[in-house]
């Protein structure tokens, strides 16, 4: 067995002082950590859940070594359920909980050795009772058979074979007795002379070929259980008049001397070499011999008898390097009946009865994520560590004081390749098209300058992502989803910790850590000894490398824990996803009455065709109509509305869900629902293009913004799931649905983002004013670099240097800080160039 790798806390012998210790180095890692991030000026938003986190991370890692023995404990105690006894525990603490594991082990052993004599002893059980049945069947079937005559000679040969067998079964019993420990001492006193001369007789009975030289004291006597002593010396004059040669003598002495008296059974047989004394009380320890014939049970029960007695039964050398074999018996005067076999007698339970075992107590956090979020046993995942540590230090380098370009591309993209390799759907072909749409939605951040469309991006490309790998399907499933990834901060600090095992579980991690360090260390001192020698490679060095103070690199430090936490957390989930199936939005029971559910859906249309009325009547009468009957313009009229309409349609969905859950199963439902909710749908259809129209008079009226165009996208999205429900409801497809709305969502984010909003925005507002001579300059100065290009290609170049003057580019960007939209804005910028003499209204053409 590998020995475990020493731990900081395995020095320590009390648990209490490790828990101290456990709790004050959480707070003063959060204490420091907290107190760096204020010193260095990093924001309280970033500053808290790395010092959290970190505080949380110490503490798994020392619990992690303080518990793990358990946790050992554990899964060898299963295996030892399913016999296997091999297992030990593998620890080098010295506290309680090392002390419990070193017992364990011990028990193990024992356990092992029990179960290896228990299969030994029915191996040999078998055997001995199978050789005098065999002779004896073979006799009996030849009398029945009249092969033989049934003479005295052959009914002893049975007879025989028949007491040999009643001997194996009468050492079997007391085996049974000794294991069970329903043995009792009735002690008395015992003339030792007159035992013997029983033992004698009893052995003489068996007609071996060897005389008795008794040399017993004939007034000795001596306390002790009779029965059971006259067991034990029948047995030991047994093995020895069976290990004799014909016509020799065994010996019988026996004495006392300080309190104790002894007695000696000696032969002249082969004797018994010094390797084998102990064996030979095994139970069948019988050794290679002549003179075989015995159960290999006897020797077993004299020994046992003699415990019994607080004394000691063993061979030890002949006197004078004599041949044979010398048994000594050494028993107290005064024997008393041994504690732990009363103990035994009283608590022993029989064979048959089951002993209840307690199951073990659930991890806590099992306990509450269990149902939902289960952890296999052994889950692995190293390379999820390790990738979200090399991607946790590319975004402390790359990251910090950058705005988002290549730097960006490259960590969210290894972030995103580290989870997808230890994905556990990563073969499903829904989550390859997650994981391909949201590759598509972090490129942004090198083809944009916009700062709002690039967050929006990558929020859509984490929620497509997350239910990709979890393999999500309805609306709850893909919730629990979204909040599994922060919640894996916490359901999977046990798994990190042990996937770690730097404390009391061995492993090669500590390995890797030291080369790590090593490594770091030698690039280190050569690098400088080489910049300050050479100025060329200096100059090389300082392109690479930022020149860092102390506060650059707290703040980097804080970024890289908060990359390498959120890289973590989303690969345990795709590693390990939770339960999303378990909250399921099918099987409601239908409604017993088919006007419950249609009567509300008949009326809602009804409501539907009286808008769309009063939306035809609008238009069929004019502007001078409407302005005379509401007092509103066209445009006002149009942009009190739309908002209302986006909500109406968000409704209508909710409405479809809700009936068809509820509707009948029968033909005649069926076609109902059908033409309710397929009228329904239709009118929808005619309230998004009235929407979308609203919006398009209403930005004609009063000119394009980023709001607007984000309720367009979102009310054609609502419109395409409208068409899906009607197209799901004809095929019966409605269990797609879910996944179609989130794909189609992300496409559509996808191609705001490939449509450059904020260009098209500054386009269409342009091609307002050139048709109107409305200009909001104010508006376009606060889009983005995006813009800039537009503004400076279709505006004059007054007009033009006012509208970017809120957009500025960095100087000095180097190729990590690449971005597309931001160099083709340096490029316009660099065209129009400054205009300090050109006034700069907020609006043109407006009173």
């Amino acid at each position: 067995m590998t020995p475990a790798s020493p731990g900081p806390l395995d020095a320590v012998s009390s648990i209490k002082v490790k828990l101290g210790a456990l709790v004050a180095a959480s707070v003063v890692v959060a204490a420091v950590v907290g107190a760096a991030g204020s010193r260095a000026g990093v924001p309280l938003l970033l500053a808290l859940p790395v010092a959290v986190a970190l505080a949380l991370g110490v503490t798994q890692l020392l619990a992690a070594g303080m518990v793990a023995p358990l946790r050992e404990m554990t899964v060898v105690a299963q295996r030892m359920a399913r016999g296997d006894y091999a297992g030990r525990v593998r620890t080098q603490a010295t506290d309680e909980v090392g002390r419990l594991a070193a017992a364990f082990n011990r028990m193990a052993a024992d356990l092992a050795t029990v179960d290896r004599e228990r299969r030994e002893l029915v191996a040999t059980v078998s055997h001995e009772i199978r050789t005098p049945l065999a002779a004896l069947t073979a006799v009996l079937e030849n009398l029945a058979d009249g092969v033989v005559a049934p003479d005295r000679p052959h009914l002893q040969d049975a007879l025989e074979q028949a007491e040999r067998l009643g001997a194996l079964v009468s050492d079997l019993l007391e085996l049974s007795r000794l294991d069970a420990g329903a043995t009792r001492l009735d002690l008395g006193p015992v003339l030792l002379h007159e035992l013997v001369a029983q033992s004698l007789q009893q052995v003489a009975a068996s007609g071996r070929d060897v005389g008795y030289d008794v040399q017993v004291p004939e007034k000795l006597s001596v306390t002790g259980d009779a029965l059971r002593l006259r067991q034990l010396l029948t047995n030991s004059l047994d093995n020895a008049a069976r290990h004799g040669p014909a016509g020799s003598t065994v010996r019988i002495t026996a004495g006392e001397e300080s309190g104790r008296w002894w007695l000696e059974v000696a032969d002249d047989g082969p004797g018994v070499a010094p390797a084998d004394r102990e064996r030979v009380f095994d139970r069948f320890g019988t050794v290679t011999d002549t003179h075989g014939g015995g159960t290999g049970l006897g020797l077993a029960i004299a020994r046992w008898v003699a415990t019994l007695h607080g004394g000691t039964l063993r061979f030890v050398d002949p006197p004078g390097g004599s041949d044979g074999a010398r048994l000594r018996l050494e028993l107290p005067a005064e024997p008393a009946p041994s504690p732990t076999e009363e103990t035994l007698m009283t608590t022993t339970a029989s064979p048959a009865d089951p002993v209840p075992v307690a199951a073990p107590a659930a991890p806590l956090l099992d306990t509450l994520f269990g149902r939902f979020w289960p952890e296999p046993p052994g889950l692995r995942g190293p390379l999820a560590i390790t990738g979200a540590a090399v991607v946790g230090v590319l975004g402390g380098a790359l990251l910090t004081f950058r705005p988002p370009g290549l730097a960006w591309l490259l960590v969210l993209l290894a972030a995103l390749v580290t989870a997808w390799s230890v994905a556990r759907h990563r073969s499903s072909g829904f989550a390859r098209l997650c994981s391909i749409l949201a590759a598509l939605l972090v490129l942004p951040v090198v083809l944009r300058a916009g700062d709002w469309m690039v967050p929006l991006c990558l929020a859509v490309a984490a929620a497509v992502f997350l239910v990709g790998v979890t393999s999500a399907r309805g609306l709850p499933g893909m919730v629990i989803a979204w909040l599994a990834w922060p919640l894996a901060s916490l359901r999977g600090l046990p798994w990190f910790g042990r996937r770690l095992r730097l404390v009391g579980t061995g492993g090669r991690t500590p390995a890797v850590v030291r080369t790590v360090a090593w490594s770091a260390l030698g690039v280190s001192v050569f690098v400088v000894l080489f910049a300050s020698a050479d100025a060329l490679f200096a100059s090389w060095v300082d392109a690479l490398l930022p020149s860092l103070t102390l506060g650059d690199v707290v703040v980097r430090g804080f970024v890289a824990v908060l990359v390498f936490g959120l890289t973590l957390a989303a690969a345990y989930v795709a590693l390990n996803p939770p339960r999303t199936d378990l909250v399921s939005t099918a099987g409601a029971r239908p409604l017993a009455n088919r006007f419950e559910w249609l009567a509300p859906v008949l009326l809602v249309d009804a409501v539907f065709v009286a808008f769309l009325a009063a939306q035809a009547t609008a238009v069929f009468g004019g502007h001078a109509y409407l302005e005379r009957t509401t007092g509103l313009t066209y445009a006002d009229y149009v942009h009190e509305g739309f908002g209302q309409l986006t909500v109406a349609t968000a409704l209508t969905l909710l409405v479809v869900w809700v009936a068809a859950r509820r509707a009948g199963r029968s033909p005649a439902d069926r076609r109902w629902l059908l033409a309710s909710l397929g009228t329904l749908c239709c009118l929808t259809l005619v309230v998004v293009a009235s929407a979308l129209h609203r919006m398009h008079v209403y930005q004609e009226a009063y000119g394009f913004t980023r709001l607007r165009l984000l309720v367009d996208a979102f009310e054609g999205w609502l419109g395409l799931l409208v068409l899906a429900v009607m197209v799901a409801g004809t095929l019966r497809l409605g269990r797609w649905l879910p996944r179609f709305a989130l794909v189609s969502g992300a496409a559509t984010v996808l191609a705001l983002a490939v449509l450059n909003p904020d260009a098209w925005i500054a386009e269409r507002n342009i091609d307002r004013w050139e048709e109107t001579g409305r200009l909001d300059v104010f508006y376009l100065s606060q889009l983005s670099g995006d813009a800039t290009p537009v503004i400076a290609e279709r505006l004059p170049r007054p007009l033009a240097a006012c509208a970017v003057a809120g957009f500025g580019v960095p100087p000095g960007e180097n190729v990590l800080d690449w971005n597309l939209g931001r160099e083709r804005a340096r490029a316009a910028l660099a065209s129009i160039g400054p205009d300090p003499t050109a006034p700069c209204p907020e609006v043109v053409g407006e009173d």
